[in-house]
Protein backbone atom coordinates (compact mmCIF):
# COMPACT_ATOMS: atom_id res chain seq x y z
CA UNK A 1 0.00 0.00 0.00
CA UNK A 2 1.60 3.29 -1.14
CA UNK A 3 2.00 5.92 1.80
CA UNK A 4 -1.11 7.91 -0.21
CA UNK A 5 -3.15 5.41 -0.06
CA UNK A 6 -2.15 4.60 3.73
CA UNK A 7 -2.28 8.85 4.41
CA UNK A 8 -6.09 8.98 2.98
CA UNK A 9 -7.27 5.50 5.00
CA UNK A 10 -6.23 7.27 8.76
CA UNK A 11 -8.28 10.41 9.26
CA UNK A 12 -7.16 13.80 10.81
CA UNK A 13 -7.00 14.22 14.20
CA UNK A 14 -9.13 16.55 13.70
CA UNK A 15 -11.39 14.85 11.60
CA UNK A 16 -15.14 13.68 12.52
CA UNK A 17 -14.35 10.16 12.33
CA UNK A 18 -16.87 8.31 15.03
CA UNK A 19 -14.42 5.64 15.92
CA UNK A 20 -11.50 7.98 16.84
CA UNK A 21 -13.62 10.38 18.66
CA UNK A 22 -15.72 10.12 21.60
CA UNK A 23 -19.08 11.10 21.81
CA UNK A 24 -18.86 14.08 24.21
CA UNK A 25 -18.32 17.33 24.44
CA UNK A 26 -15.27 18.98 26.53
CA UNK A 27 -14.91 21.83 28.55
CA UNK A 28 -11.44 23.38 30.19
CA UNK A 29 -12.52 21.86 33.22
CA UNK A 30 -13.21 18.13 31.98
CA UNK A 31 -10.69 15.75 33.38
CA UNK A 32 -8.47 14.12 31.13
CA UNK A 33 -6.41 10.51 31.62
CA UNK A 34 -3.96 11.01 29.54
CA UNK A 35 0.12 11.08 29.14
CA UNK A 36 2.84 10.62 26.34
CA UNK A 37 6.54 9.65 27.09
CA UNK A 38 9.06 7.62 25.90
CA UNK A 39 8.16 4.47 27.93
CA UNK A 40 4.85 4.15 26.74
CA UNK A 41 4.45 1.11 23.55
CA UNK A 42 3.33 2.92 21.29
CA UNK A 43 5.69 6.35 21.54
CA UNK A 44 5.63 8.09 18.34
CA UNK A 45 2.90 5.83 16.55
CA UNK A 46 0.87 8.93 16.33
CA UNK A 47 3.37 10.51 14.18
CA UNK A 48 2.79 8.68 10.64
CA UNK A 49 0.11 8.66 8.04
CA UNK A 50 -1.31 11.86 9.46
CA UNK A 51 -2.52 15.35 8.12
CA UNK A 52 -0.65 17.42 10.28
CA UNK A 53 -1.65 21.17 8.91
CA UNK A 54 -0.05 23.73 9.66
CA UNK A 55 -1.21 27.18 11.07
CA UNK A 56 0.92 30.87 10.10
CA UNK A 57 1.88 30.81 13.28
CA UNK A 58 3.35 27.27 13.49
CA UNK A 59 5.14 27.89 10.07
CA UNK A 60 6.51 30.64 11.40
CA UNK A 61 7.95 29.20 14.77
CA UNK A 62 9.08 26.05 12.85
CA UNK A 63 11.04 27.70 9.79
CA UNK A 64 12.87 30.13 12.59
CA UNK A 65 14.10 27.39 15.01
CA UNK A 66 15.17 25.75 11.62
CA UNK A 67 16.74 29.33 10.85
CA UNK A 68 15.78 28.76 7.19
CA UNK A 69 13.32 31.21 4.91
CA UNK A 70 9.49 30.65 4.28
CA UNK A 71 10.11 29.88 0.69
CA UNK A 72 13.07 27.44 1.44
CA UNK A 73 11.03 25.64 4.63
CA UNK A 74 7.75 25.69 2.84
CA UNK A 75 9.90 23.38 -0.78
CA UNK A 76 11.48 21.11 1.55
CA UNK A 77 9.18 20.48 4.21
CA UNK A 78 5.46 20.98 3.56
CA UNK A 79 3.01 20.05 0.41
CA UNK A 80 -0.37 22.22 -0.39
CA UNK A 81 -3.66 21.43 0.82
CA UNK A 82 -7.12 22.78 1.42
CA UNK A 83 -8.20 23.58 4.76
CA UNK A 84 -10.72 21.02 6.35
CA UNK A 85 -14.32 21.67 4.63
CA UNK A 86 -13.19 25.21 2.32
CA UNK A 87 -12.00 26.09 -0.54
CA UNK A 88 -8.85 28.13 1.56
CA UNK A 89 -5.58 26.54 0.53
CA UNK A 90 -2.67 25.87 2.99
CA UNK A 91 0.07 23.84 3.57
CA UNK A 92 0.51 20.38 5.80
CA UNK A 93 3.87 18.59 6.47
CA UNK A 94 4.79 16.64 3.56
CA UNK A 95 5.95 13.21 5.14
CA UNK A 96 8.63 10.78 4.80
CA UNK A 97 8.54 7.88 2.43
CA UNK A 98 7.85 5.72 5.34
CA UNK A 99 4.60 7.92 5.90
CA UNK A 100 6.28 9.39 9.09
CA UNK A 101 6.59 12.84 9.94
CA UNK A 102 10.28 14.42 8.89
CA UNK A 103 11.03 15.81 11.99
CA UNK A 104 10.57 12.29 13.90
CA UNK A 105 12.94 9.89 15.40
CA UNK A 106 13.03 6.72 17.50
CA UNK A 107 13.69 8.86 20.51
CA UNK A 108 11.03 11.27 19.79
CA UNK A 109 10.27 14.97 18.04
CA UNK A 110 13.23 16.59 16.96
CA UNK A 111 11.86 20.12 17.45
CA UNK A 112 9.58 19.27 20.30
CA UNK A 113 9.43 23.02 21.55
CA UNK A 114 8.58 24.12 18.27
CA UNK A 115 6.16 21.31 17.73
CA UNK A 116 2.71 22.60 15.60
CA UNK A 117 -0.13 23.11 17.29
CA UNK A 118 -2.30 19.82 16.42
CA UNK A 119 0.35 17.97 17.76
CA UNK A 120 0.15 20.25 20.98
CA UNK A 121 -3.58 19.05 21.16
CA UNK A 122 -3.41 15.61 20.76
CA UNK A 123 -5.69 13.45 21.98
CA UNK A 124 -7.69 16.52 22.41
CA UNK A 125 -9.52 18.21 19.63
CA UNK A 126 -11.45 21.36 19.28
CA UNK A 127 -13.51 23.12 17.43
CA UNK A 128 -15.86 26.30 17.37
CA UNK A 129 -19.55 26.47 16.89
CA UNK A 130 -20.50 29.37 14.46
CA UNK A 131 -24.61 30.24 13.83
CA UNK A 132 -25.45 29.89 10.30
CA UNK A 133 -24.20 32.94 8.19
CA UNK A 134 -28.04 34.58 7.80
CA UNK A 135 -28.20 34.16 11.47
CA UNK A 136 -25.02 35.17 12.97
CA UNK A 137 -23.72 38.57 14.84
CA UNK A 138 -20.92 40.06 12.72
CA UNK A 139 -19.04 40.58 16.32
CA UNK A 140 -20.26 37.69 18.26
CA UNK A 141 -17.39 35.09 19.61
CA UNK A 142 -18.16 31.80 18.17
CA UNK A 143 -18.46 28.93 21.24
CA UNK A 144 -15.37 27.19 21.82
CA UNK A 145 -15.65 23.14 22.72
CA UNK A 146 -13.00 20.39 23.29
CA UNK A 147 -13.54 16.41 22.23
CA UNK A 148 -11.21 13.40 22.69
CA UNK A 149 -9.89 11.94 20.25
CA UNK A 150 -9.06 8.05 21.27
CA UNK A 151 -7.39 5.35 18.96
CA UNK A 152 -7.04 1.92 19.09
CA UNK A 153 -3.08 1.61 19.03
CA UNK A 154 -2.36 4.97 21.92
CA UNK A 155 -1.49 3.22 25.48
CA UNK A 156 -1.44 7.05 26.61
CA UNK A 157 -4.91 6.84 27.88
CA UNK A 158 -3.70 3.55 30.08
CA UNK A 159 -1.43 6.28 32.39
CA UNK A 160 -2.43 7.16 35.83
CA UNK A 161 -1.88 11.02 35.22
CA UNK A 162 -5.30 12.95 35.32
CA UNK A 163 -5.41 16.55 34.87
CA UNK A 164 -8.20 19.23 33.43
CA UNK A 165 -8.35 20.04 29.58
CA UNK A 166 -6.97 23.64 31.04
CA UNK A 167 -4.05 22.23 32.48
CA UNK A 168 -3.31 19.99 29.37
CA UNK A 169 -3.58 23.41 27.42
CA UNK A 170 -0.81 25.04 30.10
CA UNK A 171 0.92 21.79 29.98
CA UNK A 172 1.56 21.23 25.77
CA UNK A 173 2.43 25.35 25.61
CA UNK A 174 -0.90 25.59 23.82
CA UNK A 175 -2.70 28.65 24.99
CA UNK A 176 0.36 30.69 22.85
CA UNK A 177 -0.55 28.58 19.64
CA UNK A 178 -3.87 29.76 20.00
CA UNK A 179 -3.35 33.49 20.81
CA UNK A 180 -1.05 34.00 17.80
CA UNK A 181 -3.44 31.86 15.67
CA UNK A 182 -7.16 33.01 17.00
CA UNK A 183 -7.59 35.56 13.91
CA UNK A 184 -6.79 33.43 11.30
CA UNK A 185 -8.87 30.69 12.82
CA UNK A 186 -11.76 32.38 13.24
CA UNK A 187 -11.38 33.41 9.45
CA UNK A 188 -11.04 29.65 8.56
CA UNK A 189 -14.68 29.25 10.66
CA UNK A 190 -16.11 32.12 9.36
CA UNK A 191 -15.57 30.21 5.49
CA UNK A 192 -16.43 27.01 6.97
CA UNK A 193 -19.46 28.42 8.07
CA UNK A 194 -20.90 29.44 4.52
CA UNK A 195 -20.04 25.61 2.97
CA UNK A 196 -19.33 25.41 -0.50
CA UNK A 197 -22.69 27.22 -1.98
CA UNK A 198 -19.59 30.33 -2.82
CA UNK A 199 -16.65 29.60 -3.81
CA UNK A 200 -13.43 31.93 -3.94
CA UNK A 201 -11.52 33.60 -6.82
CA UNK A 202 -8.61 32.77 -7.74
CA UNK A 203 -6.83 35.99 -6.80
CA UNK A 204 -8.08 35.76 -3.51
CA UNK A 205 -6.99 31.61 -2.78
CA UNK A 206 -3.89 33.21 -3.79
CA UNK A 207 -3.65 36.31 -1.55
CA UNK A 208 -5.00 33.59 0.95
CA UNK A 209 -2.41 31.65 0.51
CA UNK A 210 0.21 33.73 0.78
CA UNK A 211 -0.56 35.58 3.74
CA UNK A 212 -0.92 32.41 5.63
CA UNK A 213 1.87 31.10 4.61
CA UNK A 214 5.19 33.07 3.58
CA UNK A 215 5.57 36.03 5.54
CA UNK A 216 8.91 37.06 3.54
CA UNK A 217 7.20 37.41 0.55
CA UNK A 218 3.62 39.56 2.01
CA UNK A 219 6.22 41.64 3.54
CA UNK A 220 7.53 42.14 0.23
CA UNK A 221 3.52 42.61 -1.18
CA UNK A 222 3.32 45.18 2.05
CA UNK A 223 6.43 47.50 1.08
CA UNK A 224 5.33 47.15 -2.55
CA UNK A 225 4.46 51.11 -4.56
CA UNK A 226 1.04 49.74 -5.42
CA UNK A 227 0.47 48.81 -1.80
CA UNK A 228 1.59 51.45 0.21
CA UNK A 229 -0.25 53.78 -2.59
CA UNK A 230 -3.57 52.11 -1.73
CA UNK A 231 -2.87 52.00 2.14
CA UNK A 232 -2.50 54.60 4.90
CA UNK A 233 0.49 53.91 7.19
CA UNK A 234 2.11 55.62 10.02
CA UNK A 235 5.93 55.41 10.43
CA UNK A 236 5.92 53.66 13.63
CA UNK A 237 3.62 51.10 11.86
CA UNK A 238 5.56 50.67 8.95
CA UNK A 239 8.78 50.11 11.39
CA UNK A 240 7.15 46.86 13.14
CA UNK A 241 5.92 45.30 10.04
CA UNK A 242 9.35 46.10 8.75
CA UNK A 243 11.00 44.15 11.30
CA UNK A 244 8.82 42.23 13.57
CA UNK A 245 7.21 38.83 12.01
CA UNK A 246 4.53 38.77 14.69
CA UNK A 247 3.26 42.56 13.73
CA UNK A 248 3.73 41.42 10.28
CA UNK A 249 1.19 38.36 10.69
CA UNK A 250 -1.10 39.93 12.99
CA UNK A 251 -1.60 42.75 10.11
CA UNK A 252 -1.78 39.36 7.63
CA UNK A 253 -5.03 38.21 8.98
CA UNK A 254 -5.97 41.87 8.81
CA UNK A 255 -5.50 42.93 5.77
CA UNK A 256 -7.27 39.41 4.83
CA UNK A 257 -9.85 39.92 7.00
CA UNK A 258 -10.69 42.89 5.42
CA UNK A 259 -10.12 42.31 1.77
CA UNK A 260 -11.33 38.71 1.19
CA UNK A 261 -14.05 38.51 4.11
CA UNK A 262 -15.42 42.10 4.00
CA UNK A 263 -15.04 42.76 7.69
CA UNK A 264 -15.31 46.41 8.26
CA UNK A 265 -13.76 47.09 11.87
CA UNK A 266 -10.38 45.16 10.97
CA UNK A 267 -8.70 48.48 11.06
CA UNK A 268 -7.06 48.90 7.15
CA UNK A 269 -7.67 52.15 6.06
CA UNK A 270 -7.77 52.48 2.54
CA UNK A 271 -6.32 55.98 1.39
CA UNK A 272 -8.76 58.63 0.28
CA UNK A 273 -7.45 59.25 -3.30
CA UNK A 274 -7.54 55.79 -3.82
CA UNK A 275 -11.11 55.50 -2.70
CA UNK A 276 -11.82 58.01 -4.93
CA UNK A 277 -10.20 56.42 -7.58
CA UNK A 278 -11.85 53.11 -6.77
CA UNK A 279 -15.57 54.99 -6.79
CA UNK A 280 -14.58 56.87 -10.21
CA UNK A 281 -13.57 53.63 -12.10
CA UNK A 282 -16.83 51.83 -10.71
CA UNK A 283 -18.92 54.54 -12.12
CA UNK A 284 -17.13 54.11 -15.22
CA UNK A 285 -17.40 50.30 -15.75
CA UNK A 286 -21.14 50.71 -14.66
CA UNK A 287 -21.75 53.20 -17.49
CA UNK A 288 -20.05 51.27 -19.95
CA UNK A 289 -21.94 48.37 -18.51
CA UNK A 290 -25.13 50.24 -19.24
CA UNK A 291 -24.04 51.45 -22.72
CA UNK A 292 -22.98 48.14 -24.11
CA UNK A 293 -26.30 46.97 -22.55
CA UNK A 294 -28.41 49.53 -24.67
CA UNK A 295 -26.15 48.83 -27.64
CA UNK A 296 -26.87 45.06 -26.96
CA UNK A 297 -30.69 45.98 -26.89
CA UNK A 298 -30.66 47.81 -30.23
CA UNK A 299 -29.17 45.17 -31.96
CA UNK A 300 -31.44 42.77 -31.09
CA UNK A 301 -34.19 45.01 -32.25
CA UNK A 302 -32.40 45.75 -35.30
CA UNK A 303 -31.63 42.08 -35.99
CA UNK A 304 -35.67 41.43 -34.94
CA UNK A 305 -36.48 44.48 -37.50
CA UNK A 306 -34.59 42.45 -39.98
CA UNK A 307 -36.20 38.86 -39.30
CA UNK A 308 -39.55 40.40 -39.58
CA UNK A 309 -38.90 42.10 -42.89
CA UNK A 310 -37.40 38.30 -44.06
CA UNK A 311 -40.34 36.49 -43.41
CA UNK A 312 -43.10 39.39 -45.15
CA UNK A 313 -40.75 38.86 -47.94
CA UNK A 314 -40.79 35.15 -48.14
CA UNK A 315 -44.78 35.19 -47.71
CA UNK A 316 -44.64 37.83 -50.71
CA UNK A 317 -43.23 35.30 -53.17
CA UNK A 318 -44.47 32.09 -51.78
CA UNK A 319 -46.84 29.52 -53.14
CA UNK A 320 -49.42 31.19 -55.47
CA UNK A 321 -47.80 34.64 -55.05
CA UNK A 322 -45.18 34.58 -58.32
CA UNK A 323 -45.93 35.93 -61.80
CA UNK A 324 -48.63 34.30 -64.45
CA UNK A 325 -47.15 32.10 -67.02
Amino acid sequence: MSNKQQENERPPIFSNNPSNILPQKLTLDSKLKFRCHPGVSCFTACCGNINIILTPYDILRIRRALNLPAEEFLLRYTTPTYLEKTDLPGVKIMLDEEGRCPFVTPEGCTIYPYRPTTCRYYPVGMSYFREAPEKKDEKALAEEFYFLVKEEHCKGHLEDKIQTIQEWRVDQGIDESDLMNKEWMELVMRRKSFGYQATLSEPAKRIFFLASTDLDKFRDLVFSDAFLSSYEFDEETLQKLREDDIELMSFAFRFLAATIFGIRDSGLKVREERLQQKMEQIKKDRAGAEKRAQETYQELLQDHEKLKKQVGAKKSTGPGKGSAC
